[in-house]
């Protein structure tokens, strides 16, 4: 295991530690990415299970993705910035945003999620493998 994975929102009054590796690092082109990010893509690395220590309270806004999931989207409520996404019904999956890290470098992106939502002028590593959707389990 490398160093723990760290970062926070824009401001420092949220913050988080992940003592794991990503199980996926991904970059997301569905709508609902494209509204949280404020531009083509939101760039993802997801943990299963790790263990995760949050400072801080987030403002958490759920939503049902088009599959039916909810998903528990968390940002500051003092500068808005998107942080991580939790999942009710999978409470082992922790999401944190790329652009949260504190060191962004570590995002090594491994696919594109939703590519059938992508935009034209929003250009991804054409090398990474796609999914219109989400990829099969």
């Amino acid at each position: 295991m490398s160093k723990p994975y760290t970062g926070g929102c824009a401001c420092g009054a949220i913050r988080y530690e992940i003592s794991a590796e990503p199980i996926m690092m991904n970059d997301c082109q569905c709508r609902q990415c494209q509204h949280d990010s404020g531009t083509g893509h939101q760039s993802h690395l997801t943990f299963n299970g790790a263990p995760v220590k949050v400072e801080g309270e987030a403002t958490h806004w759920n939503m049902v993705g088009d599959g039916g999931t909810v998903k528990a989207r968390a940002f500051c409520p003092t500068c808005g910035s998107p942080v991580y996404i939790t999942f009710p019904d999978m409470p082992d999956l922790f999401i944190v945003s790329a652009a949260s890290l504190d060191d962004p470098g570590r995002y090594k992106p491994q696919m594109v999620f939703w590519a059938a939502g992508g935009h034209a002028w929003d250009h991804l590593d054409p090398a990474l493998p796609r999914f219109d959707r989400m990829p099969p389990r």
